[in-house]
């Protein structure tokens, strides 16, 4: 489809220049391809074509009403794809030549395979995405899965566009809550309770010292003084730092194996310790900090911004001059084009503040090529989640819930099912990661558990069992020996039928998901496009006879769709940190 909207393009754009000359509004030449090609929209009724060009926006460039535009466009207008084109007031609706595109459509996903939907838009581009950072001490739960899978898929996007991509887990191993544990430890704690309960002991440790914080708020100095000393490299509490960040990393490990992410940096808050008075003093030379009781800031009010604490009065930093060392660091290390923050939307304020703060040190790249990717809040029934208090839900507890859940609908289905464990954590583990994804990031999601772990209607399992399907029918065809799989295909006698049109029509627009997804930083595209993708197949399935068909070149050819159907869902797949499994 995009290469026909391309040749639609550069069609329509040429009869514009035409249309441009003989009226004197030569400003239209200013239009590229590219431009007119990003104007297409995709009717919502095939009735009205497969791409609509909407004629709206030439009317003050071409000093005519979009009616007029429109007629005046389509006169003589020819494209090689394109059946028909028909002009619906502002409108010019293109219906496309529907054994064309069914043998350019599968003949691309049948030739690029696992590449199909990708592009090289990135090429020579670094981008570089900090995401998940889940704070040292606390194990994982829910509120952390947002950052996580987001942040990762967004990995997955640029690196399917042609990207070079740096994955950091910008660990949270610095700050006041250090001291806050160290105290509780000291207080509270001893060596082997914490070794045998690992992040489920240290939880129990940082919340009761908020209780008893409640009680005695002179807990609070004690903590900072202690992170202070931290900061100025106390051998005792940095040795039991450093433990604490040992059992916690052990933790996380587990759980990015589950989901199946890697990084290529741990390098945390801790890391840019040694690197923050530089950029203080930085600060001080280009006259940008004041003191203000006691504490030094920097003025963003001529932004409308409130001030941007730099340092505290004890003289110990805060986030925003770590923020500013990391980006500098990375900067300097990575060489990136763009360097993408996946953290909730409450923190939106903190990185609109200290992106202006560079931009004041005079670092221009960080207007264009910073960019702060929020997303919504997430509850549980309702409430709000909360380590301090103790109310969350770990994803390890989730996870298994799920895992149990699909082990005992495949003892039900197929008992018998090689790897079964296995393949029951992928179906699983996704299942939670489908249900996050499903909707859009900036949301705020209520966690049903009924609902995350319903495996009818538009879920995750319900997706991996439609590739299973499609994988089932194609393995089925080669046992068979069928001739010609995975090979160009021949049309010639092979009528189309109309799920078959449809469900090609859906197959051709995955290089647009992609570009959509990619350049909104929205997984969720991605997500639904997979059900739609179900959805068509599924009804294909239902509605003809694959392996059973008599005719030798309609059963061939529709044994190539399923398995287009196949590529094309698990490249999905993997931009949504999904499993692939053949048999479920």
């Amino acid at each position: 489809m995009n290469q026909l909207k391309q040749a639609a393009a550069k069609a329509i754009l040429t009869k514009i220049g035409m249309l441009a000359d003989a009226n004197g509004t030569a400003n239209a030449n200013a239009l590229s391809t590219d431009d007119i090609a990003g104007m297409f929209e995709y009717p919502p009724d095939p009735k009205m074509g497969d791409l609509a060009f909407p004629c709206f926006k030439l009317a003050k460039t071409l000093r005519q009403a979009p009616p007029k535009i429109a007629a005046a466009l389509a006169d003589g207008l020819s494209v090689d794809g394109i059946s028909d084109i028909q002009v619906v007031g502002g409108y010019l609706n293109l219906f496309v030549d529907q054994s064309g595109m069914a043998k350019n459509t599968l003949d691309a996903i049948l030739a690029q395979k696992e590449a199909y939907g990708g592009s090289e838009e990135g090429k020579g581009k670094t981008v570089v995405l900090d995401y998940s950072s889940p704070n040292v001490a606390k194990p994982f739960h829910i509120g952390h899965l947002g950052t996580t899978v987001i942040g990762h898929s967004l990995k997955k996007l640029h690196a399917f566009c042609g990207y070079t991509c740096v994955g950091i887990n910008h660990l949270g191993d610095w700050g006041t809550q250090f001291g806050k544990m160290i105290v509780a430890y000291k207080k509270w704690g001893d060596r082997e309770t914490v070794e045998r309960g690992e992040c489920d002991a240290l939880v129990e440790l940082y919340v009761k010292f908020h209780e008893e914080a409640e009680k005695d708020p002179s807990l609070n100095d004690e903590a900072r003084a202690v992170f202070t000393e931290m900061e100025h490299g106390n051998p005792e509490y940095m040795e039991l730092w450093k433990w604490i960040k040992e059992i916690s990393l052990r933790e996380y490990e587990k759980t990015y194996r589950q989901l199946g992410i890697t990084f290529d940096s741990y390098a945390g808050e801790s890391f840019y310790t040694d690197k923050m008075p530089a950029v203080v003093e930085e600060l001080k030379e280009k006259n940008l900090l004041k003191i203000d009781d006691g504490a030094s800031i920097i003025d963003l009010s001529d932004y409308n911004m409130p001030p941007c604490l730099i340092l505290k009065r004890d003289g110990s930093t805060l986030y925003p001059a770590r923020d500013i060392s990391a980006a500098l660091y990375r900067k300097n290390t990575y060489h990136f084009d763009k360097c993408i923050y996946v953290t909730s939307a409450g923190q939106s304020l903190h990185f609109a503040q200290w992106f202006k703060v560079l931009e004041l040190m005079g670092y221009d790249w960080a207007k264009d090529q910073l960019v702060h990717v929020p997303y919504g809040t997430v509850s549980i029934d309702g409430g709000k989640l909360s380590t301090r208090s103790g109310n969350v839900v770990l994803l390890r507890d989730l996870f298994n819930q799920a895992i149990e859940k699909v082990s005992a609908i495949m003892d039900e289905k197929n008992p018998n099912l090689p790897d079964k464990e296995k393949i029951a954590e992928s179906v699983g583990v996704g299942a939670i990661i489908f249900y996050y994804l499903s909707s859009g990031r900036i949301r705020d999601i209520n966690f049903v558990m009924e609902d995350a772990l319903s495996f009818e209607g538009n879920t995750g399992p319900y997706a991996q069992y439609t590739y299973a399907r499609a994988s089932s029918i194609v393995s089925k065809a080669e046992a068979a020996g069928i001739v010609g799989i995975d090979a160009p295909i021949d049309l010639s006698g092979v009528a189309v039928s109309e799920e078959e049109n449809a469900l090609i029509k859906t197959l051709a627009l995955f290089p647009d998901k992609v570009k959509q997804a990619l350049h909104e930083y929205e997984p969720s595209v991605i997500t639904r496009y997979i059900l739609d993708v179900c959805a068509d197949f599924n009804r294909f399935y239902h509605d003809v006879q694959i392996l059973s068909c008599e005719d030798a070149c309609t059963r061939l050819f529709r044994v190539n769709l399923t398995l287009a159907v196949k590529y094309v869902l698990g490249n999905a797949f993997e931009l949504i940190c999904i499993q692939k499994n053949e048999k479920i």
